[in-house]
């Protein structure tokens, strides 16, 4: 298994990376191949991605249900059980192929699988792509809870090829969009215009994007590999975000919300209290909040709501002896991390969001 610190895994792009694949299994010769997929990427992504891999290397394929609510231990034990059945062993290396959930997913159990096998992420979303590339964390949700069953643990390489994005809706590039925003607002002013600024973009940019982010992203988790400090800026928005998904996954009548969409909802929330404890320019609040209500809408949440939503923070995983810890910005590209905030500012930032 790869060391983490002080190296990252790398990050390869379109044809370079399957020719890195290639060679990789040529040198190492596992003795099968298992290539993770869900539903979506069964249907949508298999099969280019066969014909792109070269190798006589008994192949077997498993398939998961789609979706958040299939990223728990269930979902591991029935893959576990499948491998064991396939008779995988300590040599065997697997490949997932998919969004975030998958590489999640197939990282951990490729983690503990045997105590550690070696696994390779091919992300189909841009989400897994700007996100889930980098850094190794692997994990399940636990109930509603989001990721608090994991380990950080390195694929051996992760090869993005953006000819995937042609299978995402409009809704899955925007929950993508999110995580790439928060890069911006967390590290690069100037890149913060750039991808805000939509209406000057097309589909020819998106390469040069994704490899900004995947840059940012790496930068950060090179100086700080197990999220002790520096690495918790990424969580910018994801506080009350996270609370946000987790309660709209488990509440039927409440909209179900892909990660990016309610990152982008706690992006806001999180930017209106930088203004109030942080003084985060005010004009530079309302223009990401426009940005943000253009791009993904409102949606509405009610006195009840909001505080399930609070008490789901909680279990947040950057908490440290019970105090819910948040990232906030002093200004964009300037983010401080551990603030505590009080209960009353977070009902005021809800406020600013649905009056807005």
């Amino acid at each position: 298994m790869n060391d983490l610190a002080p190296s990252i895994n790398p990050v390869l792009y379109a044809q370079n990376g399957f020719k890195e694949l290639h060679e990789f299994l040529k040198k190492e010769m596992p003795s099968k191949i298992f290539i993770l997929v869900d539903s979506n990427t069964y249907e949508a992504c298999l099969s280019p991605f066969m014909q792109k891999l070269q190798t006589d290397i008994p192949t077997e394929v498993i398939e998961i249900e789609a979706g958040e609510e299939f990223k728990n231990l269930e979902t591991c034990a029935g893959v576990w059980n499948v491998l064991s059945e396939l008779e995988a062993d300590r040599k065997s290396l697997i490949i997932n192929l998919g969004g975030g959930v998958v590489t999640d997913l197939g990282g951990f159990v490729a983690s503990c699988f045997k105590r550690g096998i070696r696994f390779i992420n091919v992300p189909t979303s841009l989400l897994a792509m700007v996100d889930a590339s980098v850094g190794g964390k692997t994990g399940v949700d636990l109930g509603n809870l989001k990721n608090q069953i994991g380990v950080i643990n390195l694929p051996e390489m992760v090869i993005i090829d953006s000819a995937f994005l042609k299978t995402l809706s409009a809704q899955e590039m925007r929950s993508g969009l999110a995580e790439i925003l928060k890069h911006g607002l967390i590290a690069d002013e100037n890149y913060w215009k750039k991808v805000s600024n939509l209406a000057e973009l097309d589909l020819s940019d998106l390469d040069g994007i994704i490899k900004s982010s995947v840059d940012i992203k790496a930068e950060i988790v090179k100086k700080d590999p197990y999220e002790k400090n520096l690495r918790k800026t990424l969580n910018y928005g994801h506080t009350l975000g996270h609370a946000i998904e987790s309660y709209c996954l488990t509440h039927s009548e409440k909209k179900k919300l892909l990660h990016g969409e309610a990152i982008a909802i706690g992006m806001v929330l999180e930017t209106f209290i930088s203004a109030k404890m942080l003084n985060f320019p005010e004009e530079k609040l309302e223009s990401i909040r426009d940005i943000f209500l253009d791009l993904y809408g409102k949606e509405e949440f009610f006195p009840e709501d909001i505080s399930q939503i609070k008490e789901l923070m909680k279990f947040d995983k950057k908490n440290e002896r019970g105090i819910i810890n948040f990232v906030l910005l002093e200004d964009i590209g300037q983010p401080v991390i551990d603030k505590k905030v009080p209960n009353e500012l977070i009902d005021e930032a809800f406020v600013f969001y649905l009056n807005n």
